[in-house]
């Protein structure tokens, strides 16, 4: 197999508007850190995959298209979810990208993979999992295990050559009140990883099945501070991974493992779900009043979410996600994506799945499965059945209907079990 990997800046000027936040003040105005997009190449000897990561709130599929003729060969390209990037068209059931970012983002994949195909030798492959403990945890419920799945596709050519991490965390540590654009917890991993391991080996970040998963309750603050002492904690435990054994994937050279992918594309029914506005407001009014944090931003949260199916006006702190929608719901078409690179069986999910959506995904006997989220597209918060029994912010906004998330899942898996 002959690997490569490339990039590509994705500059974003003062003034322009800025996602993840409907209130925040205002649009951009400087650069924290610089967004970019991030390209791996796998090349079998006949066939070509390609894996792009923007930093973008989120992928339409008009975006995805454009982005897979550019690079001109199979390509999937996630956003790595960061809130403090460009805004994208990021709406609940998917929509148009606006301009300049749909040709913007297109050429910056276009050049990053040729950079990549351009860069591509014969490398050896090999899987490292484990725990990751205190960056993220479930956002709605206080108290839960800060333990989450990590990943790592470690690429050799002898000595390190680079790696591509999976972490299923929303990249979510700067506030609604920050107006400087930054890759967040991507961009802050990706470089204390850089520095770990060295300019020499590339390093690609990508978020995985992180729709429940988020800093909200192991964060310390919401600064350029704290932003270091996660990427700290998550490049510690990568360099830890890596000095232990892994799972071989694939050997170098073109004749190390075949490439093959496949894609179903499914129509998700529209959500029914209801809710109870009286007693959400009340709830929120309550947990003002307590003076907790924790319980005062829970509760606004689902206001956030009532206030997409045409609900009252909610306090601040808003995701842009829960925009109010309006219309009457309609079926949400996603494509759902898997694809073999040697002993590797990778899947891209759409949207925002939960995270036991993915290890259901994960769970087969046989090749390493890693799973990636905000892929091709951008149904919403694809949340578990359990899920709908709790009124929480993530299946008040979502657009799909109870059970969408297990058809998402046992599709990812039967695309694996035929490649």
């Amino acid at each position: 197999m002959r690997v490569g990997h490339g990039s590509a800046d994705l500059p974003v000027p003062d003034g322009t508007p800025m996602g993840g936040y409907i209130d925040r003040p205002g649009p951009s105005m400087g650069t924290a850190d610089p967004l970019s997009v991030s390209a791996v190449t796998w090349s079998d000897g006949e066939r070509r995959f390609a894996l792009a990561i923007a930093d973008v709130i989120c992928v339409n599929e008009d975006l995805a298209r454009r982005a897979r003729q550019a690079a001109g060969c199979e390509l999937w390209l996630a956003a790595s979810h960061t809130h403090a990037g460009p805004e994208t068209g990021c709406v609940p059931g998917g929509g148009p990208t606006p301009e300049p970012w749909l040709g913007l983002v297109t050429e910056a994949v276009r050049t990053a993979v040729r950079r990549a195909v351009d860069a591509e030798r014969p490398c050896e492959g090999m899987a490292h999992r484990g725990e990751l403990h205190g960056v993220g945890a479930d956002r709605s419920r206080p108290g839960a295990p800060a333990v989450v799945p990590l990943d790592l596709i470690a690429v050799r050519d002898g000595g390190l050559a680079g790696v591509l991490v999976v972490l299923p965390v929303h990249p979510t540590v700067l506030p609604a009140a920050n107006r400087l654009v930054s890759a967040d917890l991507v961009g802050a991993v990706r470089g204390s990883l850089t520095r770990r391991l060295g300019e020499d080996v590339w390093v690609a970040v990508a978020t995985g099945a992180a729709g429940d998963i988020s800093t909200r309750h192991t964060r310390r603050g919401q600064d350029a501070a704290e932003l270091l002492r996660l990427g700290e904690l998550v490049a510690d435990r990568c360099a830890e991974l890596l000095a232990g054994q892994g799972t071989p994937l694939w050997r170098a050279g073109s004749t190390g493992g075949r490439i093959s992918w496949a894609t179903r594309r499914l129509t998700l029914e529209p959500a029914t779900t209801t809710a109870d506005e009286a007693a959400l407001v009340a709830g929120y009014e309550r947990a003002a009043a307590s003076g907790d944090p924790v319980a005062t931003r829970l509760a606004r949260s689902r206001l956030e979410g009532l206030r997409a199916r045409g609900g009252p006006p909610v306090p601040t702190g808003v995701d842009v996600n829960a925009a109010r929608l309006g219309g009457s719901p309609v079926p949400t078409g996603v494509d759902v994506n898997a694809v073999r690179l040697g002993g590797l069986a990778l899947a891209g999910l759409p949207g925002e799945p939960f995270l036991a959506v993915g290890e259901r995904v994960a769970d087969r006997p046989g090749a390493p499965t890693v799973v990636l989220g905000y892929v091709n597209g951008y149904p919403g918060y694809l949340p578990t059945a359990a899920a709908y029994r709790r009124a929480e912010y993530e299946v008040l906004v979502s657009q799909v209907a109870q059970g969408s998330a297990e058809l998402v899942a046992e599709t990812a898996r039967n695309l694996l079990e035929d490649l």
